[in-house]
């Protein structure tokens, strides 16, 4: 088959939506099918891919200056482009220019369209644009998320509680609860000792590990607040905060006004393929907290590399932790919390319990498996 993707993200931007489509379109690659990514250019470190990548000028975004938007003078130039091949399905990841270039070329072709609904864009808006009134940007991405989803021909929803979310908004398009998942051979080895003496941390050193986009919704600072409780109790603890972020100041400067700036190294955006393997090894525990997921790919990144996991379970969190026995579970709570990781830290033989059940958990999430139903939704939708 050849599958058009199209996105307003991709690397070296990161976060979720750019690590779910390069696990489905390099799975799709190996099946034998033919790939093209649309995606904006972030300038001279873009880079290259074992299937087609076509960059299109953008500009960058006021409110989110991570991001950018793909101008519609490049829509409109790629448009005869693609009108002039012969795709057998359109796969949209976001719901901005990409989605409009995805329905547009749908209209002109009969080419069938399906949308991966990956952000719960209603508990975001608020965070971007504090400026406006929070129910009504709320009530406004239920709205658009609506008008969107109804333009499609089929969504792909990671969880089955992002589901009932897009169904309590009244969308009746046709649906497939499909996760991501990871490539289990991708999130093996890692080097915990070399991550620990590369950043002066010592080997007995109590250490808890995150990796996440440093944002307002992914509720990093609820772990600031654990780690201020748990230094009472480890004076040692040292808590590694892998990601780069819009919220990175504000939770750099709260870090500080806890007293922890000796306890919390913030280490930017890691080498997915050697720094980040060795980061999440290093941890003696992997903490989450955010309550906005679709699904989590970092709790079976930490589950595949044998990392104990504490996390809140909220929406696709519960999904993946839903049978997992290597993490424990805790509510939003600074005391419950702290008390998972404490008890965790003072009993190895538990750490390494949980260690050994990580992989096995990581199996229900291997990415072939579960880009099987993707190849035969495709299928379908060619067919109909």
């Amino acid at each position: 088959m050849r599958i058009l993707m199209l996105s307003d993200v991709y690397f070296p931007r990161v976060n979720g939506v750019s690590a779910s489509m390069r696990t489905f379109a390099r799975d799709l690659v190996r099946r034998g099918h033919e790939v093209t990514v649309v995606a904006p250019s972030y300038g001279p470190e873009d880079q290259t891919e074992e299937f087609e990548l076509i960059r299109l000028p953008s500009r960058r975004i006021f409110f989110d200056p991570e991001d950018r938007l793909i101008k519609s003078s490049a829509l409109r130039g790629l448009l005869p482009q693609l009108l002039a091949r012969r795709f057998d399905v359109i796969h949209i990841h976001t719901p901005f220019r990409a989605h409009q270039l995805g329905t547009r070329l749908s209209r002109l072709s009969g080419i069938p369209t399906v949308e991966t609904y990956h952000t719960y864009f209603e508990q975001y808006v608020s965070h971007y644009m504090p400026w406006l009134p929070a129910p009504a940007l709320r009530s406004g991405a239920r709205w658009i998320s609506r008008r969107l989803c109804h333009g499609v021909d089929h969504l792909i929803v990671p969880t089955q509680q992002m589901l009932r979310v897009l169904n309590g908004y009244g969308i009746r398009t046709s649906s497939t609860v499909i996760p991501t998942g990871i490539h289990l051979d991708e999130f093996s080895g890692g080097d915990g000792a070399r991550f620990r003496e590369l950043h002066g941390i010592g080997r007995e050193r109590p250490t808890l590990v995150t990796v996440s986009r440093l944002a307002v919704e992914k509720n990093i600072v609820f772990l600031l607040d654990v780690a201020r409780v748990l230094v009472k109790e480890f004076p040692d603890l040292y808590f590694v905060v892998a990601g780069e972020g819009p919220d990175a100041p504000r939770l750099k400067q709260r870090a500080r006004d806890l007293g922890l700036h000796d306890h919390v190294g913030f280490l930017g955006n890691l080498d997915r393929s050697t720094q980040l393997l060795d980061c999440y090894k290093a941890g003696d525990i992997f903490v989450f907290a955010s309550p906005t997921e679709t699904q989590g790919l970092v709790l079976i990144e930490a589950m595949a590399l044998g990392v104990p996991i504490v996390s809140t379970a909220v929406m696709g969190t519960a999904t993946v932790l839903e049978r997992a026995r290597s993490a424990r579970i805790s509510a939003e709570n600074v005391a419950e919390f702290a008390g998972h990781v404490s008890q965790l830290l003072r009993s190895p033989e538990e750490r390494r319990r949980l260690s050994a059940a990580g992989p096995v958990d990581a199996e229900a999430w291997s990415a072939p498996a579960l880009m099987q139903r993707v190849v035969d939704l495709y299928h379908r939708l060619a067919r109909a």
